[in-house]
């Protein structure tokens, strides 16, 4: 069964890692754990986590939206069909759609409309309020400023990536110490598996904005996929002097030290990711 990690969740259904840990204390999905201890999130996880935000956005009452995301699951394939997927609000009901069949879930009176498909083997996951934006995003006037570049990146992400990455660029021609502009051009890189421009975007980013938490623990996450196991360990370790609670960073270190028999070290980290995590 195909599962999918926290960075895919991130970027296909474009959630920060806190929403996504809140949503999963909250009981609504329950990850499982990979070999290295990281969550990973099978296709209903994703669907049921990408409903309750939509739900939750639409202040509908904590008991009503279990109720309706356990319905949800027990009508979701446990793969994506080759047909695609549709979940949608037709007057008080709201319907899956799998191409061929479709399955009335709950009574709410809530609007809701998701398009789930797979693209060169790629899931995407899109609202329709989203493919609206990014008709508009492609109709607008050219973008004249870096934060308008940089915000036209994000409504483009979902639909067009390459858009996105170019919309990235320009927002660093100029300003060049755009730091969100650099994290969010070596993430696309590195979930099209292309490391080692990931690689290069962030030690220019680091170059051009100093010393950055979330642009060393991407570095060092990148350096891991390639294999540079120690190069990973000091990108980690330069994340966690700029920013000491960044829980992620401590996880990556124990996970690492324990692989390499450094067994002190490994749980010095854990106890301080446990503590970061912790209610």
């Amino acid at each position: 069964m195909q599962t999918f990690s926290v960075q895919d969740v991130e970027r296909v259904l474009r959630l920060s890692r806190s929403t996504i840990r809140g949503l999963i204390k909250t009981g609504f999905v329950q990850p499982a754990r990979g070999p290295k201890r990281q969550l990973r999130f099978s296709f209903q996880d994703l669907i049921v986590l990408r409903t309750a935000r939509a739900l939750l956005e639409a202040k509908i009452s904590r008991r009503r939206i279990n109720r309706s995301l356990e319905d949800l699951r027990r009508h979701l394939p446990e793969q994506m069909p080759l047909s695609g997927l549709s979940i949608s609000a037709i007057g008080d009901r709201v319907v899956v759609r799998d191409g061929k069949n479709h399955f009335q879930v709950d009574d709410g009176q809530y609007v809701l409309g998701l398009d789930v498909s797979v693209e060169n083997g790629v899931l995407r996951v899109v609202d329709h309020e989203q493919t609206k934006e990014t008709r508009q995003a492609r109709a607008a006037p050219a973008a004249a400023t870096a934060d308008d570049w940089f915000d036209k990146g994000l409504r483009l992400e979902d639909a067009d990536a390459r858009a996105a990455q170019a919309a990235y660029e320009r927002a660093l021609e100029l300003e060049p110490d755009f730091v969100g502009a650099w994290i969010n051009l070596g993430r696309l890189l590195h979930t099209r598996h292309e490391e080692k421009k990931a690689e290069a975007v962030y030690r220019r980013g680091l170059k051009e904005c100093g010393v950055h938490p979330v642009l060393l623990f991407n570095l060092g996450v990148v350096l891991e996929d390639l294999g540079r196991i120690e190069e990973a360990i000091e990108a980690y370790q330069g994340a966690l002097g700029a920013d000491p609670n960044m829980a992620d960073g401590h996880f990556n270190l124990a996970r690492l030290y324990e692989a390499q028999g450094k067994e002190q070290h490994a749980i010095r980290h854990l106890g301080q990711y446990r503590r970061l995590v912790s209610p």
